[in-house]
């Protein structure tokens, strides 16, 4: 990195983003002693499949949000700096990022983009305001502050307020959804002694569509065994204070009564994918991702390549896998492991989701498929494997030995406390 002029800095490779992607790219391009310059809107990596632990008490903020510097601090060549991207010249290949301390120009020989994608509302922009979302840790302790919220509330409340404050309603019965529905369940039972009334909403056929035939059946099946309404088929039409309305695809049309909703349904690119395609001429998809090239690279610049839940390719599944497998494979092509031009192409490691204690469910190939404690099993080995950093290994293991086999949660930190919004501003009900 040298100062240019114009006070415009240059750097070998730019990474936009702290995820999976971007983390998986800056440590391929460690192994060829790339210099980089990686730039996040926040000073930690999220790992974003735990967040619904956070919200429910399993897990502490600080175990699945480990600071990127930390991760990265034996990469010489790495420059991690924090900031927002606010302007893109493709063709100067230059790019504008607020900080702290004012915006900056960087020159990039080669960008990777890697920004992940926001929660989508179909549309209803009104919902972000209705609802909670699990996109980031600010999202989990204000999820996290209304659960402990009604469970106060309830213990002295009348019966008619005390059955109005257990009702949740949980939209989306992916991965995300169907974990929150049954930790929602679990944390009732075994830490709170209250009966709850959970509801999964799903607008396609199947709970866990993706996993499909006995996984989705057996997922179902153990969600309504431990008292999980599930209602598939099913939309929701609007959201008021208290209520949430619903309609089958026959156009039956129902209102549930909840005073807490869980949105996990649909995601839409944000506003640095926006910039991108407006910069590059790249197309986009209906949920705003780039439909890239076969290579990773966006439009007709080489020198550009974008990853993760930000794209579209070949149908891809937007998971972290995905993302951590683009990562790599964009790096081998910088530090010439890999021709230019050459396809990206993922490899399918399976797909899991927990249900609730003992109980998830894992497929590794259509032929290898596992349900119920040893996907459990399996499922707490993989995510320990990613969890970063030995210590939230270790930190990990004992919250979800006291949690699982126990009955205790560990309650907020003193930090926690200082840094969540007040259940005030959390969108509590529909004004």
């Amino acid at each position: 990195m040298q100062d240019v002029d114009a006070g415009i800095e240059t750097a070998e490779v730019v990474i936009v983003g702290s995820g999976f992607g971007g983390l998986a790219a800056a440590k391929q391009l460690n192994k060829s002693g790339v210099n980089y310059v990686l730039i996040s809107s926040t000073p930690e990596h999220l790992f974003q499949p735990l967040l619904y632990q956070v919200a429910t008490g399993v897990l502490p903020a600080t175990d699945i949000a480990p600071p990127i510097a930390g991760i990265l601090h034996r990469h010489r060549n790495a420059d991690v700096r924090l900031g927002k991207v606010t302007e893109i010249d493709a063709d100067a290949a230059e790019l504008t990022y607020e900080t702290p301390e004012g915006p900056r120009r960087i020159r990039y020989g080669s960008l990777i983009a890697a920004t992940g994608a926001n929660q989508s509302y179909f549309g209803r922009d009104d919902f972000a305001r209705k609802t909670f979302s699990l996109k980031t840790i600010d999202d989990a302790k204000r999820l996290r502050g209304q659960i402990e919220r009604v469970f106060a509330e309830a213990e002295t409340a009348d019966p008619d307020s005390r059955a109005r404050l257990l009702s949740f309603v949980v939209v989306g019965a992916g991965p995300t959804g169907v974990e929150v529905a049954g930790q929602l369940k679990e944390l009732a039972k075994r830490h709170y002694h209250q009966e709850i009334s959970v509801s999964l909403v799903e607008g396609a056929g199947a709970v866990l569509p993706p996993f499909g035939g006995n996984l989705s059946e057996y997922a179902r099946e153990s969600l309504q065994r431990n008292g999980v309404e599930v209602l598939l088929d099913t939309f929701v039409t609007d959201i008021e204070s208290g209520k949430v309305t619903v309609k089958t695809k026959d156009g039956v049309e129902r209102r549930i009564g909840a005073e807490t909703v869980v949105w996990s349904a649909g995601v839409q690119a944000g506003g640095f994918a926006r910039m991108l395609a407006e910069a590059t001429g790249c197309e986009t998809d209906r949920a705003g991702r780039l439909l890239i090239n076969p290579d990773c690279t966006v439009g007709g610049h080489a020198d550009i390549y974008a990853i993760g839940d930000m794209t579209s390719l070949n149908g891809y599944p937007g998971q972290s896998p995905t993302a951590m497998q683009e990562g790599r494979h964009v790096a081998d092509i910088i530090r010439r492991k890999k021709q230019p031009g050459t396809p990206f192409v993922y490899w399918d490691k399976g797909s899991m989701a927990v249900i609730s204690r003992f109980s998830a469910v894992t497929r590794v190939n259509d032929k290898i498929k596992f349900t119920g404690t040893i996907a459990w099993a399996a499922w707490l080995a993989v995510h320990l494997f990613y969890l970063v950093g030995f210590r939230n290994r270790f930190v990990a293991v004992m919250s979800w030995l006291v949690a699982f086999i126990g009955t205790g949660r560990p309650g907020f930190t003193e930090d926690e406390k200082a840094t969540a919004a007040p259940v005030s501003e959390a969108p509590r009900r529909a004004a």
